[in-house]
């Protein structure tokens, strides 16, 4: 129970975080939304920075958290503190060369990467000029990020988490700041991400000096630890990664405007910022702070502990991602057309939007849950398995696009990003349970099930509120409504969840 506690409260110190990140990351994307709707800058931005955001994704939820914690956390407790210091500076020098040559390599072959990853835009020569400018500008950011995630594993390896938690929050405000002094146009946002990138490295640097850490830069290249990061990292980005891959994937398709209409690729990225709302205030939050105890539970003889808070980590993850999901799709159009609708963010927009956010709503909970599965597959040094499984399931992504993108255009691609993520779910589910022998599914099934109804309940109250509001009024109404209908949820669900005995 007290190990459950600390997670808990290092789970609320990173979620609070989060929480202000999101929420600057809300006024940064209404910012962007109404100054460029969803046409040409926006479209140019996204695709943009898709690459530095996606690696961002990587390194920060993957390798950070996936492939340097666990090995950090076990050289702490085995090894000196000098020890420890002097493999985080082998680390150092050699992500600095591999990312400075990725860089580099970005930079030069910008104009091929745009034509990989955003196909439809060669038939309009204007956006695509634009997109290859702005992806050379802010392709840097690869570097800045990539220091600052490493920062961010050494800090969480001790237990800190405040400040790489509190990093994201300096470039959003970056990006909003730079964006409303140029206006439209790629240089605020290319500025914005560039300083932005910047402080949150600054932030970290003077925490890793007081614990401890001093720079000793290109001295030496080679360790037995480093070494095993290098082993397990190619299969834990890919595994810890697999959303942002889908959602990458999405993009490919999104950029084809003759078959799913115009704008596309800026529409999945205003849905899937929100979706990822509750994904980083709790369920990222909650496998961060609980993989470090995954990774010193896994060293114990007996797993029993291990079970206990994989059990814990999955219960609480639906107790939340089940009501957000729900919430996300009856307020679909109300949450749109309350946050974004305005300036060149138009009907066509918001419409298209909410259509998304809807189906990319379907797997939400099964994302968040995947996560702590992951987690536990890491802390076991199984990096295959998850591995596997994620490709499975970007293949399965793929092809379901290329299916349901004809009848469905752009709710397609999020329905089948949602159909991969349950899929992914369950099959690590499964081979987890195998693998370690059960760790209470009754339990965790009774707790779904139960949280599954409080949340429907949930959703009839919302429908039944918003239906009855009208959302056409003033900015200040529609925020008004909106929140009437959100705490009209939030009380039933509590109410809801004291009927049907939810424990957690």
């Amino acid at each position: 129970m007290s190990t459950n506690k600390s997670i808990a409260k290092s789970a609320s110190i990173i979620g609070f975080a989060t929480l202000c990140s999101r929420l600057l990351g809300f006024i940064r994307d209404i910012v962007i939304a109404r100054l460029f709707g969803i046409y040409v800058y926006a479209q140019a931005f996204v695709i943009a920075f898709r690459i530095p955001n996606l690696f961002r994704d990587l390194v920060g939820e993957g390798a950070a958290n996936a492939a340097f914690v666990p090995v950090f956390s076990e050289y702490k407790v085995r090894h000196t503190d000098k020890e420890f210091w002097e493999l985080a500076n082998v680390v150092l020098n050699l992500l600095l060369v591999i990312v400075t040559a990725i860089t580099i390599l970005g930079i030069i072959f910008s104009p091929l990467i745009v034509r990989l990853i955003a196909p439809g835009f060669i038939s309009d020569p204007h956006k695509l000029e634009i997109t290859i400018r702005l992806n050379r500008i802010i392709f840097p950011y690869i570097l800045l990020i990539s220091l600052a995630a490493y920062a961010m594993g050494i800090l969480n390896s001790l237990r800190h988490f405040w400040a790489p938690a509190f990093a994201p929050c300096l470039l959003n405000i970056s990006i909003i700041v730079f964006a409303l002094l140029f206006g439209e146009g790629i240089k605020g946002l290319a500025l914005g991400v560039l300083v932005g990138g910047v402080l949150q490295l600054a932030i970290q640097i003077p925490v890793l000096y007081k614990k401890g850490f001093h720079l000793n830069l290109f001295r030496r290249f080679k360790h037995p630890a480093a070494k095993t990061i290098g082993n397990l990292m190619v299969p834990r980005l890919f595994s810890s990664s697999i959303y942002q891959l889908n959602n990458f994937v999405d993009s490919i398709f999104g950029s084809l405007a003759f078959i799913v209409g115009e704008g596309g690729v800026a529409v999945l990225y205003y849905a899937y910022r929100l979706i990822l709302f509750p994904l980083g205030i709790f369920s990222n939050a909650l496998s961060q702070a609980i993989l470090p105890t995954f990774s010193t539970q896994a060293l114990e003889d007996n797993q029993s502990n291990l079970k206990t808070t994989l059990s814990f980590g999955l219960r609480a993850t639906f107790f939340v991602m089940l009501p957000a999901s729900v919430g996300f799709m009856v307020l679909a159009h109300p949450i749109i057309q309350t946050i974004f609708r305005g300036g060149k963010f138009d009907a066509y927009s918001a419409t298209q939007t909410a259509n998304v956010l809807i189906f990319y709503s379907i797997g939400l909970f099964a994302y968040g849950a995947t996560k702590i599965l992951q987690s536990c597959f890491f802390a076991l040094k199984d990096t295959k398995t998850p591995a596997k499984v994620s490709f499975i399931a970007l293949i399965v992504n793929i092809v379901l696009n290329a299916i349901l993108m004809f009848p469905m255009k752009l709710s397609g691609l999020a329905l089948a990003t949602s159909i991969s993520g349950i899929n992914t779910f369950l099959i690590l589910f499964f081979l987890l349970r195998k693998k370690i022998h059960g760790f209470g599914i009754k339990a965790i099934i009774i707790s779904f099930t139960r949280i599954l109804l409080a949340s429907l309940g949930m959703g009839f109250v919302c429908w039944a509120v918003s239906k009855n509001i009208p959302f056409d009024g003033g900015s200040l109404a529609k925020l008004f409504n909106l929140s009437l209908s959100i705490a009209s949820g939030l009380i039933s669900y509590i109410i809801f969840c004291f009927i049907l005995r939810v424990r957690e």
